[in-house]
């Protein structure tokens, strides 16, 4: 796409208009000075080496976006038409801070941290017009406002989930989903690679989760119980290599990736490739065709010798993909009564002098922590990991209610709200939708952008173990991503703004008349997002 020279008619109307940035950022002053012209005549001065990931982004999105090859000057003494780029280093600031100074004659960026750098470059990009070229030999010309913005993050963990199991998604859209989070100053992209219906990640330790484990024989036909089931088989996985593609993608967008491997429950994938690590060895076992299974089939490990030594490996080598510092066992919905029902399970519990099934599960839990703190990681699991005693450092990612992250806040544990009545992006956020499948339940935009994730009755040494949100993406009834992006968008950006801006400055009347501007910004990225929250 090229951009059009904007008519000298409707310049100063375009340049005078109040920006509309989601998040909102901390301070914005606009000033009566004559705006900025960006055009080809525009150059970029970066000051430091650790500026030019950044400003590669501003220019790849100037070219891609408006069809604009800006240069770069050699000296900081230009005196007009220059973008300065610089990175100044201020431990004092929040990571992520940033400073930016738009003039007649020149933009100034500037990060207090790398990070921070990139979100003056996203705050930038919101500053442009938005509009898109039906003209392709005109000469490009943006205006830009005069103003000044301070701004940095209230949350330290803002983060977007990705299901790739019930469905998996190409490599390139997985890259695209972490674009739409760099785009939102978001820093976290948690992605679950296994459950019941598969495994998602390729394992040279232990192929055969790809050969047994990766597919499953169909999938059910509708909202669970659902009319029926598809014949079609279905699966597959992402190669280590690709998977360490992703993890350079995210990291070049200062966005961490998570991965999470589900354990003791949510476990069909691996029983199906290996059925004595379960308590009912000798019935065969598949990759779930359904979902929710975890009451009426077996899906539970059985804390055997062998099944620890797995979990030892199978760990270690996804640490080995994964540099993140944190790394998620999942350690929810674990259905406790095929323990229960096993003698083995019954012995180990007796034998290891554990009161109860829940001490069975912090058993799975503090073994495979361990094993994740000892290559100097943090373990983070859903609430249910509290059950028995989460282990000493774990963060707690509460996706049950808000009061469960209170409660793991409460007890000293680092706390990250996803609660599924604000959070959970499979649910509608139209009372009559008729696009997609969902979950049954209503979570429209302002729910989610009215959701704090720091209740306000805490205290402020409480409120200091939560860290931040995230919203969830499963994937049980989005097989495409055109469906994904509709259950995601628009509410990603309330999300944002919620996980970001200080809360003097959230405004839901306000937010409404940004997400206007937002939707059009929405077209010009290609993505499908749901038009008409009710």
């Amino acid at each position: 796409m090229v951009c059009c020279l904007i008519p000298q008619t409707i310049f100063a109307q375009i340049s005078m208009q109040k920006p509309q940035i989601i998040p909102e950022p901390v301070s914005l002053n606009l000033s009566e000075e004559a705006p900025f012209v960006l055009n080809t005549e525009t150059m970029l001065y970066a000051s430091d080496e650790e500026a030019k990931n950044s400003v590669g982004y501003l220019r790849n999105y100037l070219a891609t976006y408006y069809g604009l090859v800006i240069g770069f000057a050699s000296e900081v003494a230009l005196s007009s038409n220059v973008i300065l780029i610089s990175i100044e280093q201020d431990p004092i600031q929040p990571e992520g801070a940033y400073h930016i100074d738009v003039q007649q004659n020149r933009i100034l960026l500037k990060g207090a941290n790398p990070q921070g750098l990139f979100y003056a470059v996203q705050t930038l990009i919101q500053l442009l017009p938005v509009y898109l070229q039906k003209e392709t030999k005109t000469q490009a010309q943006i205006v830009i406002p005069a103003l000044s913005i301070d701004d940095y993050p209230r949350f330290t963990y803002r983060g977007l989930h990705l299901d790739v199991v019930r469905h998996i998604f190409p490599v390139e859209y997985i890259k695209r989903y972490i674009d739409y989070i760099a785009l939102h100053k978001m820093n976290y992209f948690h992605w679950h690679l296994t459950d019941d219906q598969g495994w998602r990640m390729e394992s040279k330790i232990r192929p055969e989760l790809n050969q047994y484990g990766a597919y499953r024989d169909g999938t059910i036909i509708g909202i669970f119980p659902g009319t029926g089931m598809d014949s079609t088989r279905y699966g597959g996985y992402y190669t280590i290599e690709e998977m360490k593609q992703i993890v350079a993608y995210a990291a070049e967008r200062y966005i961490t990736v998570i991965p999470e491997i589900d354990i003791p429950g949510h476990s069909m994938a691996i029983l199906a490739t290996y059925p004595h690590f379960s308590t009912t060895p000798d019935i065969p076992k598949k990759p779930a065709t359904t979902w929710g299974i975890f009451n009426r089939q077996n899906n539970v490990l059985i804390p055997s010798d062998e099944v620890f030594t797995f979990l030892r490996e199978i760990f270690e080598e996804l640490m080995e993909i994964f540099p993140s510092p944190y790394i998620h066992l999942g350690g929810d919905e674990c259905s406790k009564k095929w323990w229960k029902e096993s003698s083995f399970c019954r012995e180990f519990i007796e034998t290891h002098g554990l009161k109860n099934e829940d001490e069975l599960q912090a058993y799975f839990v503090h073994f495979v922590s361990d094993v994740i703190s000892s290559k100097d990681r943090t373990v983070i699991g859903w609430n249910e990991i509290m059950q028995g005693g989460a282990p000493q450092g774990a963060v707690i990612m509460s996706w049950e209610n808000p009061e469960m992250g209170v409660e793991a806040a409460k007890a000293g544990y680092k706390t990250i709200m996803t609660p599924i009545d604000y959070c959970y992006m499979n649910i509608s956020q139209s009372k009559e939708e008729k696009t997609v499948l969902a979950h049954p339940g209503y979570t429209p935009i302002d729910s989610v952008y009215k959701f704090d994730p720091v209740p306000k009755e805490i205290s402020t040494e409480v409120a200091a173990n939560i860290i931040g949100g995230q919203l969830c993406m499963w994937t049980e009834y989005y097989a495409s991503t055109e469906h994904i992006e509709y259950a995601v968008f628009p509410r990603l950006g309330a999300a944002a703004e919620v996980l970001w801006s200080p809360i003097i400055k959230r405004d839901l009347t306000l937010f409404l008349e940004k997400l206007d501007l937002q939707k059009e910004r929405y077209k010009l990225w290609g993505i499908n997002y749901c038009d008409v929250p009710e």
